[in-house]
């Protein structure tokens, strides 16, 4: 629609155009500031240019009223036009909206260390990754969604201890537990499994934990798996930290080669302050031990070798300090580091019935994410992290979102999806049956709901391009309560206009279903 008018306006406008929305729908459905752009040019009032423009534009079809006001351009939709839009969309649903040929896009979200079951903290960041790439990919860009296995390191050998001791114990050993270790059902469990795959003998040979370790990641990310996938989640490649950690050595090599190294208390530092970082940062430990960041470092020059046109990580809030580190290290490998986008998200709080929700014993000591999408349900749980932007603190209660009344956003959407369903099958018809029905005939508030419903378009691309998902979730709700609302006002059934008000309803219901879609949210037929 945004598409078609700037089309339109340039016709008559040999300029950049941009176009804005009203808040005040009086003025029109968008409003363009583009006389004041041209007034230095031309060296003229933009109030004259602003009028001389209306009425030239004012011609064209596609507008039932153009006009000009303090400089501004105001337009106003024919109704022919978004009688003909509805119809497009009630016919071609899969192609509302949906763009080709965008750049390329890697992008790395939860990658939580496989050693338990996800948190509700790795949740979120997994709920607005997958619905990011889903929306990314209707409007055209070639999104690949990765995980990074952080499958090296002392993390690692902890799991396979903390299950190796786990299983002497269920055996009756005598166990000397090491100041840290892994706990929770979920060790237990892993024990128990252990012991059924490689028998008792195998848990009197410490030098076993190594094997045990491989194993145990092996086990976690099957059920990290099965937690995403409970979620709606899959991720396109699985990226391993130990197999990259073997280029290690070229890199620090050309690092080496780049003046980007130098060593100091025995010590190999980055001099990623000279890049904006705080501080130089150590990539190689006093004991030869490449540390945390090595592993970055090598993992993000596989990525840029990948040859992407853009990154994206979704990170923990906890790790904003790397953000100046990774990408000091990426120019100093050659690459560009405007390339690399990090978007952090933020923790959440979780209550039941006003009080903290209680941690889980399958855990050991946080909240599983596979406890709440039980309680609450996949969508619900999409919805609430969606609805709030990804870098802000997120608290919400589940015993609201489990509501089935107004309250609860999710259930108020599809409430409205619902009933319009509800509608049809009282009507006996079918959405095609009344896609040639004549929406012009219906009075404006009815004019504003049909814009509104062919919206979602614009609404997608503002989201993201502006990384703020909740624009699509505040859309879904403010369109399911001007549906609820022209809904109440108004009979359908036996009416002389019973086919364009189904037409209206069922183009609003569309675009429901595709937006909660592309939020990774099935839209319901039925409450």
């Amino acid at each position: 629609m945004k598409k078609r008018v700037l089309e339109t306006l340039g016709q008559y406008i040999d300029e950049e155009i941009v176009l804005e929305k009203p808040k005040d729908k009086n003025f029109g459905h968008f409003a363009t500031p583009i006389a004041f752009a041209m007034a230095k040019k031309l060296r003229k009032n933009p109030m004259i240019i602003a009028q001389e423009l209306a009425e030239d534009v004012a011609k064209h079809d596609l507008f039932e009223k153009v006009e000009a006001v303090k400089g501004y351009v105001n337009l106003k939709l024919s109704k022919n036009f978004l009688n003909e839009y509805a119809t497009w969309v009630l016919q071609n649903p899969e192609a509302f909206g949906k763009e080709s040929g965008k750049e390329s896009v890697l992008l790395e979200f939860v990658s939580a260390n496989p050693t338990g079951p996800l948190h509700i903290g790795h949740a979120r960041g997994a709920v607005w990754g997958d619905a990011f790439a889903r929306i990314g990919r209707h409007l055209g860009y070639d999104v690949t969604k990765e995980y990074y296995v952080n499958d090296a390191g002392n993390q690692v050998y902890l799991l396979g201890l903390s299950i190796f001791h786990s299983a002497q114990e269920m055996l009756g050993r005598e166990v000397n537990w090491p100041e840290e270790y892994y706990r929770g059902e979920y060790i237990k469990e892993a024990a128990k499994e252990a012991v059924e795959y490689y028998h008792a003998p195998f848990f009197e040979d410490m030098s076993n934990v190594a094997k045990l370790s491989e194993w145990g990641v092996e086990k976690m990310l099957e059920l990290i798996e099965q937690n995403l996938a409970d979620a709606g989640i899959a991720f396109d490649t699985f990226v391993s930290e130990k197999e990259l950690f073997k280029k290690w050595h070229a890199v620090f090599q050309t690092l080496v080669e780049k003046d980007a190294i130098y060593e100091k208390e025995d010590k190999k530092w980055l001099r990623s302050s000279d890049k904006g970082d705080e501080l130089d940062r150590v990539v190689v430990r006093d004991d030869d031990r490449p540390t945390y960041l090595a592993g970055d470092i090598v993992y993000h020059n596989e990525k840029f070798l990948r040859g992407y046109d853009h990154y994206i990580n979704i990170w923990g809030a906890d790790h904003h300090g790397y953000i100046a580190r990774v990408k000091a290290a990426v120019e100093y490998l050659g690459h560009d580091p405007a390339k690399l986008e990090i978007i952090l998200s933020q923790m959440v709080s979780l209550l039941k019935g006003g009080e903290p929700y209680k941690m889980s014993k399958r855990s050991g000591n946080f909240i599983l994410m596979s406890d709440v999408v039980e309680e609450v349900g996949s969508d619900a749980l999409r919805f609430m992290f969606l609805s709030k932007k990804c870098d802000t603190h997120l608290e919400f209660d589940v015993d609201s979102i489990a509501k089935q009344d107004a309250s609860n956003p999710i259930y108020y959407i599809n409430y409205a999806h619902a009933r319009v369903h509800s509608l049809f099958k009282k009507a006996q018809k079918s959405f095609s049956e009344v896609e040639s029905a004549d929406l012009a005939q219906l009075d404006q508030k009815a004019m504003d709901l049909l814009f509104m419903s062919l919206l979602l378009p614009e609404v997608l691309k503002d989201a993201f391009a502006h990384r703020q998902l909740q624009k699509v979730t505040d859309y879904l709700y403010e369109l399911a309560a001007q549906t609820h609302k022209y809904y109440n006002e108004t009979k359908v059934m036996g009416s002389k206009q019973e086919e364009a008000l189904l037409k209206l309803f069922s183009t609003a219901a569309t675009t429901i279903k595709i937006g909660l879609n592309l939020l990774g949210i099935e839209a319901k037929e039925k409450m």
